[in-house]
């Protein structure tokens, strides 16, 4: 092949990851791949500095960089890098965003409100990035935020691996929702493995007070899968697995896409009715997490670097949601998918 070879270059916000996607399109290639040698630093009063060491003139550049806490530094850095490497005649720039800040602020849910998801996504394009590779947006409108292409990956097909290698008996299985409105999301997984499917309907009193929670669907003597994008402070989560458990399940686990785990979530998730929390490392994890015994984390770097190498190909990222396709790439981990 004639075509010149992705390159890829890291903000601060999950180095490991970009490190895990580079030692896996090393793989791909057959030759040792390494992250641009850049520097991604902060002046004595915050601001942000990136200076890259090689030429990129005509380069097709991939940025990995999740817009997760410290949310607006990393933003920041996104963008920076991107004028930095357009500024520098790279040919393409693609900003790999595992996990999309601001997703949940995709609508005006009150007056005098922003949309901040639409403001990012502005942000992002007049800095000269061409096309956005994600995974799991908060809502799938948000794509329609952006004027430029938009690839949009799943952690189903991923979590439906998973849970066939660690679950012996998928008869006995009930995916669960947390809210109405991830049923979508939920069902999509039931699917996958053959389950069935449960609603936990939760009212509010006030913004962030839950009034009551109630299952809809058959839940008792079942093991549990709670399925969700996003896990912050993990209150509502705990409280879903706790009313299963009242209600006659087995045992009660949960795959989320996104581990924010702010505040109290983590003493809250080693303290709570869950077996186990399942979540990708789309946001770097903090030592707390890596310490909890009843999480676990599932790479994603696989997927991104199949995905970054399809987009530089120009072959198509969709066929990374079949089961077909995405098992071999992940046939290290799960040997018997």
């Amino acid at each position: 092949m004639n075509a010149k070879q992705p390159k890829l270059i890291s903000g601060n916000s999950n180095k490991e990851l970009a490190s895990a996607v580079a030692r896996r399109m090393s793989f791909h290639r057959g030759e040792k791949v390494q992250l641009c040698n850049a520097r991604v630093e902060r002046f004595n009063d915050a601001e942000i500095f990136v200076e890259v060491f090689e030429n990129v003139r005509g380069e097709d550049m991939f940025i990995i960089q999740s817009t997760s806490n410290p949310a607006n530094d990393n933003l920041m850095e996104l963008l920076i890098i991107s004028d930095a490497l357009r500024r520098s005649s790279a040919a393409r720039i693609t900003a790999v965003i595992p996990y999309f800040g601001y997703a949940r602020q995709d609508r005006r849910t009150k007056a005098r409100t922003p949309i901040s998801a639409k403001l990012v996504a502005n942000l992002i394009t007049e800095a000269g990035i061409e096309r956005v590779l994600t995974m799991d947006l908060h809502a799938a409108q948000i794509q329609g935020f952006f004027d430029i292409p938009v690839d949009n990956l799943y952690a189903a097909p991923v979590f439906a691996l998973d849970i066939q290698h660690h679950f012996k008996n998928l008869s006995e299985i009930t995916v669960v929702s947390p809210d109405v409105g991830g049923v979508g999301r939920a069902r999509e997984l039931a699917e996958r493995i053959g389950a069935d499917l449960a609603i936990v309907d939760k009212r509010r009193a006030a913004p962030g007070e839950i009034a009551a929670m109630t299952v809809i669907g058959e839940v008792k003597d079942r093991s549990c899968i709670i399925v969700d994008d996003i896990c912050d402070t993990a209150g509502t989560l705990c409280k879903a697995a706790d009313l299963l458990k009242e209600t006659g399940a087995k045992e009660v686990h949960a795959y989320i896409s996104h581990g924010v785990l702010s505040g109290p979530a983590v003493e809250r998730i080693s303290k709570s009715a869950m077996k186990s929390l399942v979540i990708t490392d789309s946001i770097q994890p903090t030592a707390a997490i890596l310490d909890t015994p009843n999480i676990r984390i599932i790479p994603t770097a696989p997927m991104f670097a199949q995905a970054i190498q399809n987009i530089a190909n120009g072959t198509s990222v969709s066929s990374l949601f079949d089961r077909s396709s995405l098992a071999p790439i992940y046939e290290a981990a799960y040997p018997a998918a």
